[in-house]
Order: C-alpha cells, then sequence, then structure tokens
C-alpha cells in the first residue's frame, strides 16, 4: 500500500464532473422518453430505453418514437451527448488510473532516492502513540530519520502531519525492509512497535544485519525485559515502568518534574546531549568547546566509572569522556564540529 500527501486531484474533479454529467444526460432522456412514449411506458423503460442509446448496444426501441415529430432528433440528441459524456468518463477514469500509477511508482522511486543518500540516520519502527512521540523528538532536534510500520492507520496519521518524512510501509521484522531503510548505515534502532514479540524480533534482525548499531526498545512487559535484551536490544524502556516513577515524581519532586517538562517543550528545545570526547581532546581544557557557542551549558563529565558534576572550565579532557549538556540542536552541531576540527 502506497500513501500519497494530502491534495485535491484534479483528475479526479473532472472525474466527479463527468459523472454528474453522465447522471444529468440518463435523468434529461429518461424524462424525454417518457414525455414521448407516454403514461403506458413505465420510468424503468424510459430509463432502459436511454440507456441503450448512450451506450450503443442496439437493442429494439422500447419506446417508439416513430410516431412523434420529434422522437428520433430527441434520441439523435440524447446519443450525441450521453455517448461525447461516456467516452469522457472512460477517458477520465483511464487518465486516473495511470496518474496514480505513475505517482506510485515517482514517489517510491523518490522516496528509495532519498533514504539511500542518509547516513548516520535513526530508523523508528512502529509509529504509534509511543513511536510518533519518538519521531517527534528526533525531528525537534534535528536528527534525520526513517519510519517503519505495516499499521496503515499509525502511518497514515503520522504522514498526514509529516507528509516529506522518510518512510517504508512494511514488515518492521523483515531484514529487506530494515536493509531498505538503510540499517547498514544508521546509528541506532528504535523498536517501538505495539507488542513486545515484535519488538523483540526487530531487536535481533537490527543486531544480526548490523551489530554496531545501538537499538533501544519498548517493553511493556518487564518479564520480557531480558528476553529482549539477550535478543540484542541494548537499552529496555518501559513506559508503564517510566510513567509510574514519573508520577512519584510529579507528587513528591514537583519543581524538578516542571523544569524537565518546560525544557522538552521549550520553543528553545533545549534538550540533554551526551557528547563523546575524541582522542584529540585529550588534556585540552573544557573550555576549548565554549569558544562561539554559548547556548550549551556541561552539566556532568562521565568518565569511566565516575562523574565529575558540574566541572569547571579548565576541567582537563580525557579521550572516551562523555559529556552531558544541555543544549539546542544548533548547539550540538557546533560542539559536534568543534571536535572534529
Amino acid at each position: 500500500m502506497e500513501f500519497t500527501e494530502p491534495h485535491e486531484s484534479k483528475v479526479i474533479r473532472n472525474l466527479l464532473i463527468a459523472l454528474l454529467a453522465l447522471v444529468l444526460v440518463l435523468a434529461v432522456g429518461t424524462v424525454g422518453y417518457r414525455l414521448i412514449g407516454g403514461e403506458e411506458h413505465s420510468w424503468m423503460d424510459c430509463f432502459y430505453m436511454t440507456f441503450i442509446t448512450i451506450s450503443t448496444i442496439g437493442y429494439s426501441e422500447i419506446v417508439d418514437v416513430s410516431q412523434h415529430e420529434y422522437g428520433r432528433l430527441f434520441t439523435v440528441v440524447i446519443a450525441i451527448m450521453g455517448i461525447g459524456v461516456l467516452g469522457y468518463v472512460l477517458s477520465t477514469v483511464t487518465a486516473l488510473t495511470l496518474e496514480n500509477d505513475l505517482n506510485v511508482a515517482w514517489r517510491r522511486k523518490k522516496m528509495q532516492k532519498k533514504i539511500g543518500q542518509m547516513s548516520g540516520h535513526y530508523i523508528v519502527c512502529g509509529v504509534g502513540l509511543v513511536g510518533s512521540n519518538v519521531a517527534h523528538d528526533l525531528e525537534l532536534t534535528g536528527r534525520p530519520f526513517v519510519i517503519i510500520d505495516n499499521d496503515t492507520k499509525d502511518m497514515q496519521r503520522y504522514l498526514e502531519t509529516h507528509p516529506t518524512q522518510p518512510y517504508l510501509y512494511g514488515d518492521m521484522t523483515d531484514n529487506d525492509i530494515l536493509l531498505a531503510a538503510g540499517i547498514m548505515r544508521a546509528q541506532g534502532v528504535f523498536a517501538v512497535a505495539h507488542d513486545d514479540s515484535t519488538n523483540l524480533v526487530i531487536s535481533l534482525s537490527a543486531k544480526q544485519l548490523n551489530p554496531r548499531l545501538r537499538v533501544v526498545a519498548r517493553c511493556h512487559d518487564l518479564k520480557n525485559a531480558e528476553k529482549t535484551r539477550l535478543a540484542g536490544a541494548d537499552e529496555i524502556v518501559s513506559p508503564d515502568f517510566s510513567g509510574g516513577l514519573r508520577i512519584v515524581s510529579a507528587m513528591v519532586r514537583p519543581n524538578v518534574m516542571n523544569f524537565l517538562d518546560e525544557m522538552l517543550k521549550s520553543e528553545s528545545n533545549l534538550r540533554m546531549e551526551e557528547i563523546h570526547i575524541p582522542a584529540s581532546l585529550e588534556g585540552k581544557p573544557l573550555s576549548v568547546l565554549y569558544h562561539s557557542n554559548q547556548d550549551c551549558m556541561v552539566l556532568g563529565v562521565h568518565r569511566i566509572n565516575d562523574w565529575q558534576f558540574n566541572p569547571s572550565a579548565s576541567f582537563l579532557l580525557r579521550d572516551k569522556d562523555v559529556l552531558m549538556v544541555m543544549t539546542t540542536p544548533q548547539g550540538r552541531i557546533r560542539l559536534e564540529q568543534a571536535m572534529a576540527a
């Protein structure tokens, strides 16, 4: 199944107009033959007479028009009008069929080309309630991604508001679909389908195809968490479990929760990001990352099994340090560029 961008097709409008004209011709012909033939002929006889006239079937006349002065002239007019309108209806249907076929082929080719050019992207398997929120955050933070789903309603609902989003419609556990989504070039996979078994198979398939990428899986029932992890998921997230903890936090530490909520809903798109320090910055102070980049704040540094919270600008960096940074998407990009320089 293919999905199209919402639009009002000119061909569809023409088809509706043609069908309306055909109905009008049938109605005029039926009434006309009723007046010509009189009440001895039923409305069905008159309609049938009109139909065999415009369709050029050629059966014998149900309504005798030879005794009416303008009966045959009326038949000629109805035939010309009806045959013309009927021909237009058929040609419009043909044009609509060809247009749809060409559009589907063109969109599929364009989508495959677009996905083929992506690298370091993410693959979101499932765009239901959880998956659509995952996709929303990836979009806000400027990260490229491809969505996959085999649920018609979920896919259509998402594409209606994101018509340019790269997508694939099909089985999320199918290796061919994952390969078409660029899994060999991807940075990570979100297994966020509706059921745990599907997410387990997605995790297994993704890791078998590309062991280097990171897989985060949704797990509704915590008893399936270890199985999903053994299948290949690097991280397991249970919305029910996390939601319960969040409800407790909203009760006992409401200001912290409000702060996090406001950060996520802020128009500036502030996010907590992980920045991995390369070997080229070994021994350099943290301040080198602040040059021309004021919209970021380093909250902590993770070094092996230790944490350094609120590090000073003179803090010396080491290879494989991980910075916990509050920043905007633009700030994150500038940090990545500074480390690559």
